[in-house]
């Protein structure tokens, strides 16, 4: 599956979106910019799109609520370590109050993944940030013989998180 994400103002992208009713997209407000998500099996109708194969994948993206991106520069050779990571995760996020979709999304011209969670509300998300299976999702994992070998990092910058209340049509 492919997904693209492109910039400009939440009047504009709606227009471009419904455009485009037959496709699956989705206009993100943040607070000093906005985002139109394009997720398909095909290529996409933006002319400069961010581009990324989704890696990972559960729930299905809705027309409502709030969405936080984790934005995470991944080094080459830490890219099948990161991913091996994400497809073997636990997966309690799925089981969180007000849990929606979740993607995992591998740059196609770029070094930033982006981990995409959607939730009913932000108060969602910040209940999930304070559970138990946050802290159990977030936690150093150690293994035999593990600290006596160098740490190695896969990270090839700080990470940052963006966050966006999906737009609403009145």
């Amino acid at each position: 599956m492919n997904f693209f994400i492109t910039s400009g103002t939440a009047d504009y992208l709606n227009v471009l979106k419904n455009k485009n009713a037959e496709e699956n997209m989705i206009v993100l407000n943040g607070l000093d910019n906005a985002l139109l998500l394009h997720e398909t099996p095909k290529d996409t109708v933006f002319s400069t799109p961010r581009r990324y194969e989704v890696v990972d994948s559960k729930g299905e993206l809705a027309q409502h609520g709030f969405v936080v991106m984790n934005n995470i520069p991944v080094t080459d050779e830490g890219r099948p370590i990161f991913e091996y990571r994400f497809k073997n995760r636990a997966g309690l996020i799925e089981n969180e109050p007000g849990f929606i979709a979740i993607r995992v999304l591998r740059p196609t011209n770029s070094d930033t993944y982006v981990i995409l969670t959607q939730w009913e509300g932000e108060s969602s998300f910040s209940n999930w940030q304070n559970s138990q299976s946050f802290a159990q999702a977030h936690a150093k994992k150690g293994g035999s013989g593990e600290q006596d070998a160098p740490q190695q990092t896969i990270f090839s910058g700080s990470s940052y998180v963006t966050k966006y209340a999906v737009y609403e049509e009145e």
